[in-house]
Formats: structure tokens, C-alpha cells, sequence
């Protein structure tokens, strides 16, 4: 069984930034391919961004593409979301997710959620 703990969501204003962090339990998550997911209101859950840790690969949606950076620290178990440049359109709920298949970019790929982290950016 794998744990997944997000934290860093908030209130930033239009150009500001923050970093999300997803703690892992259960199981390191170089074992996994981890991804971050965003849902707006009334939206379906998106992809945002994909790391696998193993292979030092990283995927990203194209709407975040050059402002969110995905990284990892193996020791901490921890997996990072770094948002720039964030944007109004960037407000949703994020989840940070584990599955098997390197870049999966669907949510029915990956086995485990966090409960998600809250981001809204004011204009």
C-alpha cells in the first residue's frame, strides 16, 4: 500500500509561484512513475506533469510546459511540483498520483491519490 500526502497549496497572485510537495509512504517512489494531476470546478481531473525517477524522465502538459518543473528527492521520498509564472487558469484542486507505466498521462493509469492541495491564483 502506498501513501501519497500533499502539501504547499495556497493563494498567489497572477506571475507568483509556489511548490507543491507530494510525501510518499509505503513504498519508495522510484519504484513508481509519479504524476501530478489538476481538477478545476465543474472540470475534469487533468494531467500536469510526470516523473520517472528511475529513468530521470519528465512529462509535462503542454499548458505548463517552461513554468512547472517536476523533480523528486529519493532520500526524502518526496515528490515536487515547482509552478512559475502561475496563471488564473492554473487554479484547481492538485493531486499527485503513483502508477507503473512510465509517462502515463491518464488517470485510470495510476493506482494511488493523495487527497489533493488547493491552488488559486488571483488575477
Amino acid at each position: 500500500q502506498v501513501q501519497l500526502v500533499e502539501s504547499g497549496g495556497g493563494l498567489v497572485q497572477a506571475g507568483g509561484s509556489l511548490r507543491l510537495s507530494c510525501a510518499v509512504s509505503g513504498r519508495t517512489f522510484s519504484s513508481y512513475n509519479m504524476g501530478w494531476f489538476r481538477q478545476a470546478p465543474g472540470k475534469e481531473r487533468e494531467f500536469v506533469a510526470a516523473i520517472n525517477w528511475s529513468g530521470g524522465y519528465t512529462y509535462y502538459a503542454d499548458s505548463v510546459k517552461g513554468r512547472f518543473t517536476i523533480s523528486g528527492d529519493n532520500a526524502k521520498n518526496t515528490v515536487y511540483l515547482q509552478m512559475n509564472t502561475l496563471k488564473p487558469e492554473d487554479t484547481a484542486v492538485y493531486y499527485c498520483a503513483a502508477g507503473k507505466r512510465i509517462g502515463a498521462r491518464a488517470t485510470f493509469e495510476y493506482d494511488y491519490w493523495g487527497q489533493g492541495t488547493q491552488v488559486t491564483v488571483s488575477s
